[in-house]
């Protein structure tokens, strides 16, 4: 039986509910609100996404998102190529760089290390990281990884793999709370915490 009385709208409303943060509710006025709009708006809505999905390329050099080849980010002779902010997904970069505080590069590793979700240490580029180093011309890694157990773990077995290397591994500073993810962290605590970063500490 349709929920809605339609079958395609009750298809509509359940794929705007598989996004996060989305309930049923929501998801019935996004639904509505796309059927109230001119068709070419809604062709180019949809279009939008299936070029993003087919289209997008990521850095080989960082991991992040770019249209073609290395990202804008890495190829800016602007930012300070001898400083690495370690992060775990795309938000957190976006995060950091809302807060104006930051201009190095990055690493996103994709994830943390997780026994429970069975990620671990070679299902993330903490190798392509610490090949990143050794090539030369980088002082400083930074630990921006959120401040959970997983997190901390995560952090400490990176610092393991590159404690040995000519670089000062620091970590953003307690603003952020233990627990905390970067992502829903205020851009004014974020930005201190980048700016006022200290020694990692084991």
């Amino acid at each position: 039986m349709n929920k809605f009385g339609s079958q395609l709208l009750d298809e509509a409303v359940d794929q705007f509910a598989t996004l996060p943060g989305v309930g049923r509710r929501t998801a019935l006025r996004l639904a509505l609100h796309m059927l109230g709009r001119d068709g070419v708006d809604v062709e180019r809505f949809s279009n939008a996404f299936l070029n993003l999905k087919s289209g997008i390329r990521y850095c080989p050099e960082c991991n992040m998102i770019s249209d073609d080849g290395v990202c804008p980010i890495c190829s800016d002779a602007r930012r300070d190529h001898s400083v690495i902010c370690v992060v775990e997904s795309l938000r957190d970069v976006f995060s950091i760089e809302n807060t104006g505080q930051y201009n190095g590069l990055y690493h996103i590793l994709g994830g943390i290390i997780s026994p429970m979700e069975g990620i671990g240490p070679s299902d993330l580029p903490i190798q392509e990281l610490v090949a990143r180093i050794s090539a030369g011309g980088v002082k400083e890694v930074v630990l921006a990884l959120s401040t959970g157990i997983e997190g901390e773990t995560t952090s400490f077995f990176i610092y393991k793999q590159i404690a040995s290397l000519p670089v000062e591994v620091t970590s953003i500073a307690r603003g952020v709370g233990f627990g905390d993810d970067l992502e829903y962290t205020d851009e004014l605590t974020l930005g201190r915490s980048m700016q006022m970063r200290q020694p990692f500490k084991p």
